[in-house]
């Protein structure tokens, strides 16, 4: 995949935006609707978002550091997404409205944690982070800045396909949290 730089930083903070503002919906909920389990073994809607939080946790400040390491280096116009980094991207995104199920690390599983609405208002700050270094990106080489990945300090990849496995990651975890919603609807509604 190529694609202008620019377009494709327009493109994720259009997205960032997109589920920022879905995450905003979620405060309004009480705590019974954002504590609901369609079933056992699946997330809470706090538990969806507590997984993009660890997540978060990690790839923020690998983003940050990286970005300010390589500031004095050019930018590129263009950017060239690399197979593996294009491989993780895609793997994420949400086709014909289907989430496909994948095993979650342990250090990213939130299962069973005691959770509130701070764990939305931890994401909405994070969401801020993400947005500032996409902006602060459009003067860096997306293509030849890599980040390590969460589950190996020897992979890396491109800056872009980084933001892109990120922003397409929260984007999932956020339609499986607006599937929980939906499902929590149908059930009182039956009732």
């Amino acid at each position: 995949m190529q694609q202008k730089t620019n377009l494709l930083i327009d493109e994720l903070l259009l997205m960032l935006e997109k589920s920022t503002q879905q995450a905003k919906t979620f405060l309004n909920l009480s705590p019974e609707i954002l504590n609901y389990k369609p079933a056992p073994n699946q997330w809470s809607i706090l538990e969806c978002i507590e997984h993009l939080n660890l997540y978060g946790d990690y790839y923020l400040p690998e983003i940050e550091g990286r970005i300010i390491e390589s500031s004095k280096a050019s930018a590129n116009s263009i950017f060239k997404s690399g197979l593996i980094g294009n491989y993780f991207a895609n793997l994420m995104l949400v086709k014909n409205g289907s989430i496909k199920k994948m095993k979650t690390p342990k250090d990213k599983d939130p299962q069973n944690s005691q959770l509130n609405s701070t764990t939305i208002e931890r994401f909405l700050k994070q969401q801020e982070k993400l947005t500032n270094l996409l902006n602060k990106a459009r003067t860096s080489d997306l293509t030849n800045i890599k980040c390590s990945i969460s589950l190996s300090k020897w992979i890396k990849l491109r800056l872009g396909d980084t933001f892109r496995f990120l922003i397409f990651h929260i984007d999932r975890h956020l339609k499986q949290a607006e599937n929980v919603k939906i499902n929590w609807l149908e059930r009182k509604t039956e009732n």
